[in-house]
């Protein structure tokens, strides 16, 4: 029992180390100051291998320094909770559906499902975020400034879409070969 505790906290700090290499290595910089990266695959991996609560630590933990050693020390805890919440969301489905179908076919579909709903909320979450941060920073929350953060922060949300199409790609094609581990088989109850 302990041993299992030990292999899922190593692979917890692995999925954060890769979430946060994923989110850093390749950057396609967007006109709104973001960019586009691959680590969502991993925020996804994470709650699917790791179940929502070990999941949701390890995408927020690994997206958040990825924030932080980037330069977007602002967006660090507004990351930590999207990505946290991205990866409960997928993971939670994930477990859910696949218990309830139990065929190696739907695995790939129930991973999309969760993943679609995950990655709902990722882009949520940050529309409602930057329109935040846009309308404080106006100096005045009053209706104009509210508008405006919302209109400038809609302009982000194609860009967080192919991002979010990206992560559940290659979450799709990541997962068999990561079910070929005998530890991340029995925890995703392949």
């Amino acid at each position: 029992m302990r041993d299992q505790a030990i292999k899922k906290t190593v692979t917890a700090a692995l999925f954060a180390a890769m979430t946060c290499i994923a989110t850093m290595m390749i950057k396609i910089s967007t006109p709104t100051m973001g960019y586009i990266h691959l680590g969502d695959c991993f925020v996804l991996l994470s709650g699917i291998v790791l179940g929502p609560v070990n999941g949701a630590l390890a995408a927020g933990i690994g997206s958040m320094f990825s924030d932080i050693f980037s330069g977007y020390l602002s967006w660090a805890p507004a990351t930590f909770v999207i990505k946290a919440a991205t990866a409960a969301i997928a993971g939670f489905l994930f477990h859910r559906l696949h218990h309830a179908g139990k065929s190696s076919g739907s695995r790939s579909a129930v991973l999309i499902l969760g993943g679609l709903f995950g990655e709902a909320f990722m882009v949520f979450g940050y529309f409602v975020y930057e329109a935040g941060m846009a309308a404080f920073g106006s100096g005045a929350l009053n209706g104009a400034a509210v508008a405006a953060g919302i209109a400038s922060s809609a302009a982000g949300i194609p860009f967080n879409l192919v991002q979010g199409a990206a992560g559940i790609i290659l979450a799709v094609l990541l997962l068999p070969m990561l079910s070929k581990v005998p530890e991340v088989s029995e925890w995703i109850g392949a």
